[in-house]
């Protein structure tokens, strides 16, 4: 099955569904193993030079402790009340994970910390049997992993994050359902809150039957843009926690597949399917992405990269069988994946080929493959390409780059028959040499480098190369006098003078910075 970005048909109508986690710290202690026995279980925090309660678990709120309670009020209430420090990075993570699991459903997944996740289900409940077995199914496998949640569905983000959060029970009139709602699901500041309240707004429904100019002076224009936003009036787009990419196919399987090797079939096919989507948009990819999803909620991911758009199946899967075996920790299946995903992030243009008929060197794609195959197998850094780069400087011209990260590039190539301008070797840094050169700017006539002595027999130049002025590290640079020479034993030097004489240096210093083969 092949998603492109937008599945839906009709893309002005979009829904939504949010999840609310009431009790996500407890049952996230209850996970890890550490909630205290049959003790009811408060999670407090110093606020303003006084221990306050954030979060409570279900005994607790049973017993009729609330949320903001002084903990010394709480336990004159409640003797044998356990109190434990709220932990809200732990409480992150775990939301975290819980949106890596409803990557499942959509890759529209967003965060609304720091109780809820909301899904942009557009086009995707169809496959669940629609809206209801698609809320079923998350509510069966969440409720599985011993978390305990609300879920509500809407047309826009607010308005299912305020259903699930403060709906007392399912309607089947979701406009009505909304306007029921209390002024809190705005989620406004306390001061506009308890303002709208004594000015007798307690619902949305009380608010929307008012015109907006006097609400926006007397409250603030945030209420009214709440208002909006939660009404579907306003531009209420979800922000996805990651982008979504742009084409991905996936393989749900009713018997979990619990052998790698099968799931690199899986993914071989999935590849054959989004390369004739690519094929179509006359593209290809640069990094493919496979999230294996366990059915326990576990997943597992893996990602190539090329260095050249690519969309043959069998070169992609020979790269995630490069990466599975290059492995540190083999992939655990668990108790075998549900649902594989294949995603490319980005579709670059990929040109037509031509093959060669008369053969000769090797081809860019046969080089592309060679270089994906040897980054993917060593790591994507330890396979370097060279990069031009726009300096002055001869040592500095040169970028080392990740092999599959960089650009294609043009070098400068010689005039056919003239020797070329650069030595393929370059010393880093110059070596100081000994020099007898005509005096202010003359060539040189000999010079001695390592012991050896050079008897100059040709010479090229001067090819001045001015520092770069307009740089802060090399305004108080030397101006270049770059040779290309050869001595009596045929071999070729590139040398320089640092400075000019009398001008910038009373005695110029000479250096070799590099040899021509």
């Amino acid at each position: 099955m092949i998603e492109p970005l937008s599945t839906n048909p009709d893309a002005t109508k979009r829904r939504f569904l949010a999840l609310w986690f009431p009790l996500l710290p407890a049952d996230r202690l209850a996970r890890d193993g550490a909630a205290p026995a049959d003790i009811p279980v408060a999670f407090v925090e110093k606020q303003r030079g006084a221990m306050r309660i954030v979060a409570l678990d279900r005994r607790a709120l049973s017993l009729g402790l609330m949320p903001g309670m002084m903990l010394a009020d709480a336990r004159a209430q409640v003797p044998d009340l356990a109190a434990v420090d709220h932990d809200p990075l732990a409480d992150d993570r775990l939301l975290e994970r819980i949106a890596d699991f409803a990557d499942r459903y959509t890759p529209l997944v967003a965060i609304d910390s720091p109780e809820g996740i909301t899904l942009d289900i557009t086009g995707a409940a169809h496959l669940f049997g629609g809206e209801g077995g698609m809320a079923a199914d998350v509510e069966r496998r969440l409720e599985g992993l011993g978390l305990t949640l609300r879920h509500a569905l809407a047309d826009t983000p607010q308005a299912a994050q305020a259903l699930a959060r403060f709906q007392s029970a399912p309607s089947a009139d979701e406009a009505m359902a909304i306007r029921r709602l209390p002024i809190a699901a705005l989620q406004l500041e306390e001061g506009a809150e308890v303002a709208l309240r004594r000015a007798g707004l307690k619902t949305i429904g009380d608010l929307a039957a008012r015109p907006t100019g006097p609400i926006a002076a007397r409250f603030g224009e945030e209420a009214t843009a709440a208002l909006d936003r939660l009404l579907g009036r306003a531009d209420s787009r979800l922000k996805p926690r990651r982008p979504a990419p742009a084409l991905y196919c996936e393989r749900r399987f009713a018997e979990p597949i619990g052998r790698t090797e099968d799931a690199l079939r899986v993914i071989a096919d999935l590849a054959g399917e989004a390369a004739v989507v690519l094929e179509e948009r006359h593209g290809g990819g640069r990094r493919f992405a496979a999230r294996l999803y366990r059915s326990d909620g576990a997943l597992s991911d893996l990602m190539v990269e090329t260095s050249l758009p690519v969309r043959d199946p069998a070169a992609i899967e020979r790269l995630f069988r490069e990466r599975i075996d290059a492995l540190a920790d083999p992939i655990d299946p668990g108790f075998g994946f549900d649902m594989i995903r294949l995603a490319v992030p980005r579709i670059e243009r990929l040109a037509p080929t031509q093959l060669q008929l008369e053969g000769g060197a090797i081809s860019d794609d046969a080089m592309a493959a060679l270089v994906d195959r040897l980054s993917t197998r060593l790591g994507r850094g330890r396979l370097r390409r060279f990069a031009p780069r726009d300096t002055h400087l001869p040592e500095q011209g040169v970028l080392a780059l990740s092999a599959v990260d960089a650009e294609r590039a043009e070098w400068d190539k010689p005039e056919p028959g003239e020797p070329p301008l650069r030595p393929l070797h370059l010393f880093d840094p110059p070596q100081p040499i000994d020099v007898i050169a005509d005096v202010p700017d003359g060539p040189p006539h000999r010079f001695r480098w390592r012991r050896d002595h050079h008897e100059v027999i040709r010479c090229e130049g001067p090819e001045r190369i001015a520092p770069e002025w307009w740089r802060r590290h090399d305004r108080s640079g030397l101006t270049r006098d770059y040779y290309r020479v050869e001595d009596s034993a045929g071999r070729r030097f590139w040398i320089f003078r640092n400075g000019l004489y009398g001008k910038e240096q009373s005695r110029p210093g000479w250096y070799v910075h590099g040899l021509f083969a």
